[in-house]
């Protein structure tokens, strides 16, 4: 079953929640001119999230498909959104478009780099690349400059069938989170690095009021002190110097 809330003026938090996982995964519909989804989600997924996306559009109107980094919760169902949207091209960073998405998607993609600006109508789209944050050399978020909305991936990823959206500080199960997966198969979930920190910083400056968040909770609310935060709860848990 999917979920679907409303999170922010257009912005739809589309929720599958995996029981064996304790675990969410969450894909954001943008309602404009031009539909974005951001997730493409999981193959198996797909069937499930088109007739989400079917409540709130034709799916085959959608526009744009994006998502932060290489990785089959991201963009696995990607191919099976372009076959039904005839129009739709993937979106990611410059650097996924060469190394991974141009080989990979059915037709090519928007390479984009925070100086370029996508407008799906009303809202206005940039990417900032983030490497390794949370995963991958390709990774970067993407912000939406007129609702000021972080599309944030696994950054503050916590467990659980949570609420869709809360004002309540996200650090304490990010935390949590983090060290659950340490000593298991999923330690080392996320690098840190000498350039953690201030990419972090860098998107605090952003000054984002709501955190569409892939694995937990979104939330709303000031948004820089968190972004500033995770970066000391990252280095608690994986820098190994």
């Amino acid at each position: 079953m999917t979920t679907i809330n409303e999170i922010a003026p257009d912005l739809f938090r589309l929720s599958i929640y995996v029981a064996e996982l304790d675990m969410q995964f969450n894909h954001f519909l943008v309602r404009d001119d031009e539909p974005l989804l951001f997730h493409a989600g999981l193959k198996a997924m797909f069937p499930m999230l088109r007739e989400a996306v079917a409540q709130l559009i034709d799916p085959t109107k959608l526009r744009h498909v994006a998502w932060s980094h290489f990785e089959s919760d991201e963009c696995g169902g990607l191919n099976d959104w372009l076959r039904i949207a005839p129009q739709a091209q993937p979106v990611c960073t410059l650097v996924g478009k060469i190394v991974n998405v141009d080989d990979f998607a059915i037709r090519p993609a928007l390479g984009m780099s925070a100086d370029d600006v996508l407008v799906t109508g009303k809202y206005r789209y940039r990417f900032y690349r983030s490497p390794h944050i949370p995963h991958g050399w390709d990774a970067g978020v993407m912000f939406e400059e007129t609702r000021k909305s972080l599309f944030c991936s696994d950054l503050f990823h916590h467990f659980g069938d949570v609420e869709p959206l809360t004002s309540s500080d996200l650090i304490e199960p990010t935390q949590a989170a983090m060290q659950q997966m340490q000593g298991g198969p999923l330690a080392g979930y996320m690098p840190y690095t000498r350039q953690t920190e201030g990419v972090l910083r860098s998107l605090a400056d952003l000054k984002p009021d709501t955190l569409a968040v892939m694995h937990g909770s979104s939330y709303t609310g000031p948004c820089d002190q968190l972004l500033c935060d995770l970066a000391g709860v990252i280095k608690e848990n994986f820098d190994r110097d």
